[in-house]
């Protein structure tokens, strides 16, 4: 059952890959948008006709002020995943995603806010390997700090309030889309391109405009109350073809030189070796050889089911409209 009643909703996290499209989205359905930023120029991307509430989502006064009067909470706001972050950056992982998450769910719920929607990842699941697809049922091994965060986040989230929803997102790309994504386009934009094994490695993708449109719906679906949907664009593709459909997408001539990818680890291995020896920073790392490797699958089907959400974007449209 769909519910046409939230008039208000607040967002966290405007400013990044996911909040413009979101906030475009929900003023497009009659709401009332409202941003939790900590500076305004950080939200001057965003419609001149939304509300700006200035604080950060740590602090409860902050917090207070942003959640009166909303129907419906959306939570994007997070400390992001990096690779390897020192010990320091620890404490900061778990004061945003978590103590952070802690403190806008307790002042939601005392401020009355109907429905609160929490955008985590699936990562949460922990390092992929070849032949399994998660599912909402996997149990979830988070392996970084991020994701581990982001798991304890889930959990306050749906042992605070009684009306909330999940969403494990799949890597998400788009016109703002951040991370590994805009290293690999570089590089495929210059020509030929070295693809470290066959390819076949899997990988989910989810693009932006569904993101939100998955937002949208769960906010305003009465059985999604309490559920963890993962959001993909609902195929499983392997690195081989994200590559080609990119090359397509920027009217680039589909040029791969596959190369092995044991002797180019131990190369780079040997290359980190070395510069730690100097004490300097090597130029490539052996992580980046297994990120380019990973095998992450991921089902989206779900919330397919439950709530008949049909992604928009399939692998050649998506990328077409990322890029364009």
């Amino acid at each position: 059952m769909t519910m046409n009643t939230w008039r208000c909703a607040l967002v966290t996290g405007a400013s990044g890959t996911i909040g413009p499209t979101l906030v475009r989205h929900l003023a497009e359905a009659g709401y009332r948008v409202r941003v939790l930023v900590r500076s305004e120029s950080s939200a001057a991307i965003l419609p001149e006709t939304i509300e700006i509430c200035r604080g950060d989502f740590t602090d409860s006064d902050s917090v207070r002020s942003a959640v009166h009067g909303v129907d419906v909470v959306f939570h994007l706001a997070a400390k992001l995943h990096v690779s390897n972050p020192s010990p320091e950056l620890h404490a900061e992982y778990e004061r945003v995603n978590v103590e952070g998450t802690r403190i806008l769910v307790r002042e939601s719920v005392s401020a009355g806010v109907g429905r609160f929607i929490y955008f985590s990842t699936i990562n949460v699941y922990g390092e992929g390997r070849p032949g399994v697809t998660f599912n909402e049922e996997s149990p979830p091994r988070p392996n970084t700090i991020y994701a581990d965060t982001k798991l304890q986040g889930e959990r306050i989230v749906q042992e605070g309030h009684p009306a909330s929803t999940v969403l494990r997102l799949a890597a998400v790309y788009g016109p703002r889309m951040r991370g590994n994504y805009p290293v690999l386009l570089r590089a495929l934009g210059k020509g030929l391109f070295f693809m470290l094994g066959d390819g076949s490695n899997r990988r989910t993708l989810v693009h932006v405009e569904d993101v939100a449109r998955a937002a949208l719906l769960v906010a305003e679906c009465q059985e999604a109350i309490g559920k963890i949907y993962n959001v993909t664009d609902g195929s499983v593709h392997t690195f081989d073809a994200i590559a080609r459909a990119i090359q397509r997408a920027m009217r680039k001539k589909e040029r791969m030189l596959y190369v092995p990818a044991g002797p180019v680890r131990r190369a780079i291995s040997v290359v980190e070796y070395l510069a730690d020896g100097i004490g300097v920073q090597s130029p490539v790392k052996a992580a980046l050889v297994d990120k380019l490797m990973e095998d992450m699958a991921v089902d989206g089907s779900l919330i397919q089911r439950d709530l008949d959400f049909r992604p928009s974007y399939g692998l050649e449209d998506g990328w077409a409209a990322a890029i364009a």
